[in-house]
C-alpha cells in the first residue's frame, strides 16, 4: 500500500478529511520550498502537491502562472524539484508529496530516469495536466513499476464513461476538477459541485478530493461535507505573490491559512 494510501486510511480511521495543499517548487526562492512544506504539514496539511516549474502552465490561473515564473527565473527544473523532495524526507517520512505539473520536462528527462529519481527521492504520485492516460502508458508502466501512484483529473464536462476509466487508472485518489476553466476561480456553486461530484464517485473505488476555487476554511469544511479531501492552491500561492520579498510572512501567513482550513474541516460532522 503506497503512502498515500496508507494516509487516507489513516484519516477515515480519524473520521478526518484529506487538506492537499499545493505550492510551486522555488517559489520565491528555490531554498524557501522545503521550509514552507514543513510548516503546512505542521499546521495539518495531509499531503503535500508540490508543483514542477514550467513555461506554458495552461492548466493554471494567472496567480499560479506568475509562481511559475518567478521559480523559473531560478531555473528550477524538475531534477531541482524532486531535490527539494528529497531535502524534505530527511526529517519527513511520513507526508505523502505528489508532483503535479505537465510531461514536457518528464520527457527530455526520460521516463524510466524520472521515475527512478523520484522514487528513490520520497515522491508518491504524479499528477500531469496535458497528458491524457492513453497516451502515458510507458511513463504509467515506469512509474507502477517504482510503486508510484498515477493521479487523474476528472472534470465537470467529464462523461460516465470517460469518467469510469479515468477513476479506473487512477492509483492513490483520483481528483475533481470543481469548474471549468482554470485555476482560481473567483466564485464557485458548492451546491453544483456536490451533486456532480456525488454522481462521479460512483465510479471510484479509491478516495475522490476536489481542487479548484478552494479558498478558505469556509469553502474547505463545505467540501469536507461530501468529499475526501480539499486541494488548496492559488489561495496559497496568492500569498507568496504579496510576500514574495519577505519569506518569513510567507511561511507565517501560509501556516495561518492551512491551520484555518484543517481547524473548519475537523469541525464538520462526517462519517
Amino acid at each position: 500500500m503506497s503512502r498515500i494510501s496508507d494516509r487516507f486510511k489513516q484519516l477515515k480511521a480519524e473520521n478526518k478529511k484529506a487538506l492537499i495543499p499545493y505550492v510551486v517548487a522555488g517559489d520565491p526562492v528555490p531554498e524557501f520550498t522545503v521550509k514552507v512544506m514543513h510548516e503546512m504539514v505542521r499546521k495539518g496539511a495531509d499531503i503535500i502537491e508540490l508543483g514542477v516549474p514550467f513555461s506554458e502552465p495552461e492548466a493554471e490561473g494567472a496567480v499560479i502562472q506568475v509562481a511559475h515564473e518567478r521559480a523559473l527565473t531560478h531555473n528550477v527544473s524538475l531534477r531541482d524539484t524532486i531535490q527539494m523532495v528529497a531535502e524534505f524526507r530527511q526529517s519527513d517520512k511520513n507526508t505523502p508529496v505528489l508532483l503535479m505539473g505537465y510531461i514536457n520536462p518528464i520527457e527530455k528527462m526520460g521516463y524510466e530516469e524520472f521515475a527512478k529519481l523520484a522514487k528513490t527521492a520520497g515522491v508518491d504520485a504524479s499528477l500531469l495536466v496535458n497528458v491524457p492516460p492513453e497516451e502515458g502508458v510507458e511513463l504509467e508502466i515506469a512509474l507502477h513499476k517504482q510503486g508510484l501512484d498515477t493521479i487523474y483529473l476528472v472534470a465537470p464536462t467529464t462523461t460516465d464513461a470517460r469518467a469510469e476509466y479515468l477513476c479506473g487508472k487512477s492509483r492513490g485518489f483520483t481528483y475533481y476538477v470543481s469548474l471549468k476553466g482554470t485555476t482560481g476561480a473567483s466564485t464557485i456553486n458548492m451546491g453544483e459541485v456536490e451533486a456532480r461530484f456525488n454522481h462521479l464517485k460512483q465510479f471510484t473505488k479509491i478516495p475522490m478530493v476536489v481542487g479548484f476555487g478552494i479558498k478558505d476554511g469556509a469553502s474547505a469544511a463545505r467540501v469536507a461535507e461530501f468529499a475526501d479531501g480539499s486541494v488548496v492552491g492559488s489561495a496559497i500561492v496568492q500569498i507568496f505573490a504579496d510576500n514574495k520579498d519577505n519569506p518569513n510572512a510567507i511561511i507565517e501567513s501560509v501556516g495561518e491559512l492551512v491551520y484555518e482550513m484543517r481547524t473548519a474541516m475537523d469541525l464538520v460532522s462526517v462519517g
